[in-house]
C-alpha cells in the first residue's frame, strides 16, 4: 500500500481488505441497530481480528470481544484504525493513531462515510498512514471482494 496513491483507488481500497487483519473499530456501538455495530459484526464474520474502541463500553464485551477506552489499551499491533465519529472528533482520534502508529504498527486510517477531516488527514498521511475517507469497509468488502 502506498500513501501516495489515490485514497479512492479500488486497488488501495482492496489491497487494503485483503491484507489488514487487525482493526480497532473507534465509536463502536452495543445496539445492534447502530451502524457501527453491523460493520463490526460484518468484520468479524469475514476473518478480521476487531477491537471495539469505545470510553464509556471500556471494560465490558460488545460481540464477545473486550472494549477499550483508548488505542493504547489494545493489547498487540493493530493494522488499521476504522473510525465511526463525527468528522470533528476525527482529529483527535486521528492523532492518538499517529502518536501510537509505530509501537501499534498501524499503517491504514480508515474515515467512515460521511467522516472527513482534511487537516487530520494530511498529518495522517505525513506520518506515513495511508487514509481513506468517505467509505465503509462493508460495503467496499461487499463491492470488491466477491
Amino acid at each position: 500500500m502506498n500513501a501516495s496513491s489515490s485514497p479512492t483507488s479500488d486497488d488501495l481500497i482492496l489491497g487494503i481488505l485483503e491484507t489488514v487483519r487487525t482493526i480497532a473499530l473507534i465509536g463502536a456501538s452495543a445496539k445492534p441497530e447502530r451502524p457501527s455495530y453491523q460493520v463490526m459484526n460484518f468484520l468479524l464474520s469475514k476473518g478480521y481480528v476487531v477491537h471495539p474502541v469505545n470510553p464509556g463500553l471500556a471494560g465490558k464485551t460488545l460481540l464477545n470481544r473486550p472494549v477499550f477506552g483508548a488505542l493504547s489499551d489494545i493489547p498487540g499491533n493493530i493494522d488499521m484504525v476504522d473510525i465511526f465519529r463525527a468528522s470533528e472528533a476525527a482529529g483527535n482520534i486521528i492523532d492518538e493513531a499517529i502518536s501510537v502508529a509505530g509501537a501499534k504498527e498501524i499503517s491504514v486510517i480508515w474515515m467512515q462515510l460521511g467522516v472527513k477531516n482534511a487537516a487530520a488527514r494530511e498529518r495522517a498521511e505525513a506520518a506515513g498512514l495511508v487514509v481513506i475517507e468517505n467509505r465503509c469497509p462493508k460495503i467496499e468488502y461487499g463491492r470488491l471482494m466477491t
